[in-house]
């Protein structure tokens, strides 16, 4: 069985830690929207406070993701997940306050709990043998998916059948949670001695940028469904109340496509995989965005989810290989920002196209930019390995070395299996 190497109490204990810190960022965008859309302008004010909670999530991921250090990071990671649990509180509390108080509570919620996402996706990691690290991130990814799922309908129902702030204080009461169910984790993990151990941070995740391109590409097709959406159904003549159970599908699409890579090790590279997966991604919402009836969409979406997911699990992996394990959680971090970015550049994008041309076109136009992003981030990795293997020549040539040893940063990288592309 796969995943028998995953399932212990201490993963348990994780699993219900990670839901009470991803859930109410999940729960945020459309919270914060149902809180003030009573209000004159109420949808607009919405977006904008929704913003400033992305904006500061975007910002503050690497920024703290960097200063996250692997022999205090169950205190650091405590201490984010706190004062993000206040600010949520604050939303929850205060829901009548000025726009500019809501947009800096907002703000804070997304800033200061940033960097819990890569981190407790290492700790994720150290938790289960060294072989079992693709199956972990995918049950990380059915986790995610399970809870995208899931806040949508959880934010509409109490929002409509409670009070608009409910949402916002249940998301500081998970979040409260998932603070103090860190103390039931290890207080730190372990660093490897990998190559790079020496050099500074910045500069290491900096050599794995095409890894975040890709990944952010990822995010962009996400972005997109989930955006534009509502425009493309009204377009169709399909009511837009279906919006909701067709991003659900997607979602679920997303935790199927997740436990299905996890499954088996698949040969191959995984830049070579991301490729692949993102382009099939790219067909299925080109297809969305063709077909005429509500079915077609769907099974459009439920593959299109499938295939992102995988697509995003192999940027986690390629990205564990590309990093010193003392990186893994400032490298997540970025990822996670580079996506959110994406994510926005994407909504920016669908938005003014919107404005003047019909949604299936803003649709194909956001593919084709995600395609050219996959297109970047596939060279940059090429030209990385490329780098490395000559990198690894000349040392064998320095140090007299048998032609057939494979030093240099292409080395091991998940569970000493040779080169990092091959890890699957």
């Amino acid at each position: 069985m796969p995943y028998r190497d995953v399932v212990s109490k201490q993963v348990l204990i994780w699993a219900c830690t990670a839901v009470g810190a991803r859930m109410p960022v999940a729960m945020a965008p459309l919270a914060l929207v149902f809180l003030v859309r009573e209000r004159p302008g109420g949808y607009s004010l919405g977006a904008m406070i929704a913003a400033a909670y992305v904006i500061g999530e975007i910002l503050c991921a690497p920024v703290l993701g960097m200063r996250l250090r692997p022999e205090r990071a169950r205190l650091h990671l405590a201490v984010g997940l706190a004062v993000g649990a206040a600010a949520f509180a604050g939303l929850g509390g205060l829901p009548d306050a000025h726009p500019a108080v809501l947009a800096g509570l907002a703000f804070v919620a997304g800033a200061a709990p940033a960097a819990a996402t890569g981190g407790l996706r290492t700790l994720l990691t150290t938790l289960v043998p060294e072989r079992a690290a693709a199956q972990a991130l995918s049950v990380e990814s059915i986790l995610t998916a399970a809870v995208w799922a899931a806040s949508p309908a959880a934010v509409a129902g109490l929002a409509l059948g409670a009070a608009p702030a409910v949402p916002l204080r249940l998301a500081a009461v998970l979040m409260a949670s998932s603070a103090a169910g860190l103390w039931f984790l290890p207080a730190a993990w372990g660093v490897g001695g990998r190559a790079g151990a020496d050099a500074p941070l910045a500069r290491v995740l900096a050599g794995a940028w095409p890894v975040y391109v890709t990944g952010a590409a990822s995010l962009t097709l996400l972005g997109l469904s989930e955006l534009v959406l509502p425009a493309l159904l009204e377009q169709r003549g399909i009511g837009v109340g279906w919006s909701g159970p067709l991003l659900a599908g997607m979602a679920v699409g997303g935790g199927l496509g997740a436990f299905l890579h996890g499954l088996r090790a698949w040969p191959g590279r995984l830049r070579t995989h991301s490729m692949l997966l993102m382009t099939g991604t790219a067909a299925c919402t080109t297809l969305a965005a063709l077909i005429p009836h509500t079915a077609g969409i769907a099974v459009a979406l439920v593959v299109g989810g499938m295939l992102q997911s995988a697509a995003m699990l192999t940027r986690n992996l390629a990205l564990r290989a590309a990093l010193p394990a003392r990186a893994h959680a400032a490298g997540y971090s970025v990822m996670y920002a580079a996506a959110g970015a994406g994510y926005a550049a994407t909504g920016s994008l669908a938005g003014a196209l919107l404005r003047v041309v019909a949604p299936s076109t803003a649709v194909l136009a956001g593919v084709g930019v995600t395609l050219l992003l996959s297109a970047v981030g596939w060279w940059g990795e090429v030209r990385r390995a490329g780098r490395s293997a000559r990198g690894a020549d000349a040392a064998v040539a320095g140090t007299g070395a048998r032609p057939g040893a494979r030093p240099g940063a292409e080395g091991p990288a998940i569970g000493g299996r040779g080169d990092a592309e091959h890890c699957l």
